[in-house]
């Protein structure tokens, strides 16, 4: 990812409904949310909701899917990974800022060393 990429999901985060969503749909896990237990959870009008998650969609930072009769929504795991990584890749070095799939679980570790060593900690003071 570069920062052509990152712009438009900080946009697409950068409002407060649409924040608050992503972290409910990420809360959620891979199942999802459907659109109408969303719009509870949020105390947000369905339409107004619609476009909230229309933003974050076009961002490709949310996946949607039709169960029945209902729109499921969810977090793109891959693009948020890829976001994170993109924040902390700089972080002094890539030594210091990884991310990887841990083999067990399939969980992802975010590993950050203190990228501020003493000594540097000291001249700035």
């Amino acid at each position: 990812m570069d920062i052509r990429d990152a712009i438009p999901l900080f946009d697409a985060l950068s409002q407060e409904t649409r924040l608050r969503a992503f972290r409910f749909l990420v809360q959620a896990g891979q199942h999802g949310l459907p659109a109408g237990e969303l719009s509870a959870k949020l105390g947000t009008p369905h339409n107004t909701l619609s476009f909230h998650l229309s933003h974050l969609s076009n961002a490709g930072i949310v996946e949607s899917r039709r169960e029945g009769r209902s729109i499921i929504y969810s977090a793109n795991y891959d693009v948020m990974h890829a976001l994170i990584n993109f924040m902390v890749k700089d972080c002094c070095s890539d030594e210091f800022a990884s991310i990887h799939r841990e083999q067990g679980s399939g969980s992802s570790i975010i590993e950050l060393a203190d990228c501020c060593d003493a000594d540097k900690q000291e001249k700035n003071q």
